[in-house]
């Protein structure tokens, strides 16, 4: 893999793509950015778009496609069956998975609740190396329980552990013999996980996981929906596949499992998503349920353009300079935010970057919503919408004595949309903000919906604390933005 040097002693992310078609952004003043959170309820989630700056609350449908993406959206065969569309999809499936047969659907969501009504049921339990908000949603519905299996460590956001999503080898064994492999469908393992960072988990411990399930005869799903960053970090990090290309480490991952799905929102930034197996039987069940609940087996929900646009995408995602941009540009942001001695998760990921909130406002209670109350003084102070990824959106706050495991904010990098200078004017006002991070105080809830919490979850200051930030941004900053 080829690396750019610079003459100067600097070290950047080189885009390898150029800008052609552009969307106008606008940062409000800071006494509108308020206003438009109070509306929201300090819930970034609920704030108009037109309101923020930039919008990194997710990579999800918000990736940049390509050219050729928009390009190949104009050949798509519009059948309701049977269209050259849908073969394209399939021949791409076989090429770079190594998969005979997939299945779309509408979005990530939809291929878990037909993964789930097909194989879960009541009394069940899922192993997997970390959880993901509607997979537990659907195992929940579904009667089931899921079991997280990490190694010590991996919510240590400090760190030089390169795989903190690996799943603990011995503690999955352990399960496997407690509750007894009837009681078991499959192990789940997600790429990368999400929710404690973006971080991925190596290839070696996978094939540990793939020598534990053929030993107790279990099946292995795959959340596919981040594969691209997690194969891109085992060829950086992993010393035995520095020399392998994306496509080789790809084809790799997905034999590892009996079935993949994947978010194409995230993987190939386009609408719908997938799945992908082997298993004639369980295909034939699940075609069934994707006529129920998505639509016709070849269309699963999806327009035939965005299945062309996916198709194109899933071989885009192969080729290393794409693949690198993502992560390559976290990685910036990280290493920028560690200088600055902002508190953030590290190594970087993938996703986004991430700040520990339970450090950068350690003088608020966890019960006051430490990811909530940084989150939306992000916003206050620039105009960055991020997503709280704390005890807002995991935890019942009617049980006092349980939080989240991590209180984190994530600011979202989508593909091929946010510039360096946009990247550093985020740098900047963070570390403004750490360096009044006493001038912020807690959230308590307002309006606490069951689901999905933090979509729906209205909160307020717990004193006036947010006009006491905003009087030491105007003294700091003047009449800026």
């Amino acid at each position: 893999m080829s690396k750019v040097k610079f003459y100067r002693d600097i070290e950047l992310p080189l885009e390898f793509h150029k800008a052609r078609v552009v969307q106008r952004v606008h940062l409000l003043p800071i006494d509108e950015r308020l206003k438009a959170i109070e509306k929201a309820g300090f819930n970034t989630y609920r704030i108009n778009s037109e309101d923020v700056y930039l919008d990194m609350l997710t990579d999800s449908g918000t990736n940049a496609m390509s050219d050729v993406q928009l390009a190949t959206m104009m050949r798509a065969d519009d059948a309701y069956a049977g269209s050259k569309t849908y073969q394209r999809l399939q021949d791409a499936v076989k090429e770079i998975f190594g998969k005979n047969f997939v299945l779309p659907a509408h979005q990530g969501r939809g291929a878990e609740n037909i993964i789930t009504r097909a194989l879960v049921h009541q009394g069940d339990y899922i192993p997997m190396n970390y959880h993901f908000g509607s997979t537990v949603a659907h195992i929940g519905i579904a009667g089931a329980k899921y079991c997280e299996l990490l190694y010590p460590g991996a919510f240590d956001s400090d760190s030089d552990n390169p795989f903190k999503g690996n799943m603990n080898i011995e503690k999955l064994e352990e399960f496997i013999n407690k509750v007894g492999t009837d009681k078991i469908p499959f192990i789940r393992m997600e790429a990368s996980t999400n929710l404690i960072g973006g971080q991925p988990f190596s290839m070696k411990n996978y094939e540990d996981v793939r020598k534990v399930a053929d030993k107790y005869g279990l099946k292995i799903v795959l959340d596919a929906s981040l594969l691209e960053g997690n194969a891109y970090l085992i060829i950086r990090r992993e010393k035995e596949y520095v020399n392998s290309t994306m496509a080789e480490v790809v084809k790799k991952m997905a034999s590892l499992c009996d079935l993949l799905y994947f978010s194409a929102r995230k993987l190939s930034c386009t609408r719908g998503a997938g799945i992908c197996l082997n298993d004639e039987a369980t295909y034939l069940q699940m075609q069934m349920l994707v006529a129920v609940y998505e639509g016709f087996v070849t269309y699963g929900g999806m327009s035939m353009k965005e299945m062309e646009a996916m198709v194109t995408g899933l071989y885009e995602m192969l080729d290393i300079d794409t693949a690198r941009q993502n992560p390559d540009f976290i990685k910036f942001f990280i290493d920028e935010a560690v200088k600055r001695g902002l508190p953030v998760v590290t190594p970087a990921g993938v996703l986004g970057g991430h700040l520990d909130a339970k450090k950068f406002c350690d003088h608020i209670p966890q019960k006051e919503l430490q990811a909530a109350a940084l989150v939306s003084a992000i916003f206050i102070c620039s105009g960055v919408r991020g997503m709280e990824g704390g005890s807002l959106s995991e935890v019942d706050s009617k049980d006092p004595n349980y939080f989240a495991d991590m209180e984190l904010v994530r600011l979202a990098f989508p593909r091929r949309v946010f510039t360096l200078s946009q990247t550093l004017y985020v740098l900047d006002r963070l570390e403004w903000l750490y360096d009044n991070r006493k001038l912020i105080h807690g959230m308590k809830f307002v309006d606490e919906p069951n689901v999905p919490r933090n979509f729906r979850s209205m909160c307020k200051p717990v004193d006036d604390w947010t006009h006491i930030l905003i009087a030491k941004f105007k003294k700091d900053f003047g009449d800026s933005l």
